[in-house]
């Protein structure tokens, strides 16, 4: 069973995605807030595999909610929901440790398929969104050497590995891609991760993006 907390400023928001997630068999929203510090201490209280983060908050916002609750030991994976997917507010968020993000538009059977796969460990995040969100970015000239520059640490393979990343890839096909087993992936992932200072690989493919490495 996937345990999910939702966090939104609207309780009406919150009602909705109870719904929607209460249609899966194998999903139990266990708790739900309405600002960051109330977030942090519902997540901190029922320990969820998700989070469905809202920014845009009173008092604490999803950004703050965000870094205190990937300061937790074993965090859950934060999927920040979102109006528009070309915010700043996002790119910051996924910075601060969001494993993604989705559009409040999302359809409902999508939204729940996408809260399956947060909870496996893998990005939510589209490469096309992931390229929207760093053009948009206005700090893309320093982000960029910062980027090449770590970058420039990764062996020839690990590499390899951040570039399925970016593409949001999970290790099993970036395993196919390059003839590797998955557990050889896993610890070329987690390498990577460390040698980057990444918390996550949502992480990693924002930079593998920022440095240009993912083509268009």
């Amino acid at each position: 069973m996937v345990r999910v907390v939702v966090v939104d400023d609207e309780p009406m928001v919150c009602v909705f995605l109870r719904t929607i997630l209460g249609s899966a068999d194998d999903i139990e929203v266990v708790d739900e807030a309405h600002d960051g510090a109330a977030a942090v201490e519902a997540i901190a209280r029922s320990r969820p595999d998700v989070v469905l983060m809202d920014l845009r908050m009173p008092g604490m916002d999803g950004i703050a909610a965000i870094e205190r609750v990937n300061a937790f030991p074993d965090p859950p994976a934060v999927v920040v929901l979102t109006t528009f997917d070309a915010d700043q507010y996002v790119l910051r968020a996924l910075r601060a440790g969001a494993a993604g993000f989705l559009v409040k538009s999302t359809p409902p059977e999508e939204l729940i398929g996408l809260v399956r796969v947060a909870a496996q460990g893998h990005t939510v995040l589209s490469p096309a969104a992931a390229r929207r969100l760093v053009a948009a970015s206005t700090d893309g000239i320093s982000a960029r050497d910062r980027a090449r520059e770590l970058v420039a640490s990764l062996t020839e393979r690990e590499t390899e590995v951040l570039t399925g990343l970016g593409e949001g890839l999970s290790n099993a096909r970036i395993a196919a891609r390059l003839y590797l087993s998955e557990a050889t992936v896993k610890g070329y992932v987690s390498r990577t991760l460390d040698k980057l200072g990444c918390d996550n690989r949502t992480q990693a493919g924002l930079i593998a993006h920022d440095a240009g490495i993912v083509k268009p």
